[in-house]
């Protein structure tokens, strides 16, 4: 850590991360620039980098920089290179927790909306939640409220000796619905990436579950996905986080009850929470003593998210998934900018 109330940063900046400009600013001089198009030229004289996930930061973007510390606003951070970071001495962090309750909305009112098109009863569901961080456990809470059972699978918390949790055999002979919010792995003892596979889905046979993929795009083989919705392995799946985006699979996305792009943690609510907790990450490293004033809109007070119709039930008015899932249907090669312009949403 760097103490020096003083210093004077130079930070490079997601210009798609909310709240952050007018705030960012307090820390020293900032740069903005559309995620993906951050170059090693741009942060070669930076002391900061905060991103999202569209910004791979390795050492074809870093090495040579003078950048100390990079942030990413967001839960996920399979973007980074934390072996490489580690090895030339450039902190990192991420904002575990940030969009937390966001998810948990987004799952719960799917289902509200599903039950409204008739397709499932809510109520009395068995739910199984792959993963339980942040994210799942919130996930629980949420579903848990609209009175469904819920069986919690994560086998680093089972294998340190917390009582309660499933193996994820059990969650595909058992649940209706089966949600993932795990982070995207491909080593250590429980990787994740192709968790869902072929194997997972063909134990899923007799219960023939929904799947919500809101985790990462690679936790689940979408391949394996499709063949197992084809031969009726499972009943159908929602998917808001994809192998490859946002170049999406389009049969995948067809068939898809809804198809949404990597927006389940979008609330306004979680999206403050990662800028703040991003630009707290600078200041406690280098020890600056500044305070930021970041907070979401208020809602109108006849804000209704759907513009097409008045859902039955308070949630669904506050957020209604189907509304994401129709732009996404009808404009998939807006993938980018339907996420990068997203509406106001409360939770």
């Amino acid at each position: 850590m760097f103490c020096n109330s003083s210093i004077a940063l130079k930070l490079i900046i997601d210009n798609a991360i909310p709240f952050i400009k007018g705030e960012a600013e307090k820390l020293g001089e900032t740069v903005y620039k559309r995620g993906a198009d951050i170059t090693a030229t741009d942060v070669r004289d930076a002391d900061v980098l905060i991103v999202r996930t569209r910004t791979r930061c390795d050492r074809a973007l870093l090495e040579g920089s003078k950048v100390r510390l990079v942030v990413t606003a967001t839960i996920g951070f399979d973007h980074i290179d934390t072996a490489w970071l580690a090895e030339a001495g450039i902190r990192w962090t991420n904002c575990p927790g940030c969009n937390a309750a966001s998810v948990g909305q987004y799952v719960a009112c799917c289902l509200l909306r599903l039950q409204q098109e008739k397709m499932l009863e809510v109520r009395n569901l068995t739910i199984g939640v792959v993963g339980m961080g942040h994210v799942g456990t919130e996930v629980v809470a949420a579903v848990e409220r609209l009175g469904c059972r819920v069986l919690q699978c994560d086998p680093f918390r089972a294998e340190a000796g917390e009582e309660g949790f499933v193996e994820l055999k059990t969650i595909a002979e058992q649940a209706d619905v089966v949600t993932f919010h795990t982070p995207l792995t491909t080593d250590g003892p429980y990787p994740t990436h192709h968790l869902a596979n072929a194997d997972f889905f063909s134990a899923c046979r007799a219960k023939q579950p929904l799947i919500i993929n809101a985790a990462r795009g690679g936790v689940v083989d979408e391949q394996a996905l499709l063949a197992a919705i084809d031969h009726k392995h499972v009943r159908g799946a929602i998917i808001d986080t994809w192998e490859h985006e946002p170049q999406i699979d389009q049969r995948l996305l067809e068939k898809a009850i809804f198809a949404t792009p990597h927006i389940a943690g979008y609330s306004a609510d979680g999206k403050a929470n990662g800028t703040r907790m991003s630009l707290q990450a600078v200041t406690d490293f280098f020890g600056l003593d500044i305070a930021f004033n970041i907070l979401p809109p208020a809602l109108p007070a006849d804000y209704r998210y759907n513009p097409f119709e008045q859902p039955t039930c308070e949630q669904l008015r506050r957020y209604d998934p189907l509304v994401d899932s129709m732009a996404l249907k009808k404009y998939p090669m807006l993938f980018e900018q339907l996420r990068g312009n997203y509406p106001l949403r409360r939770e």
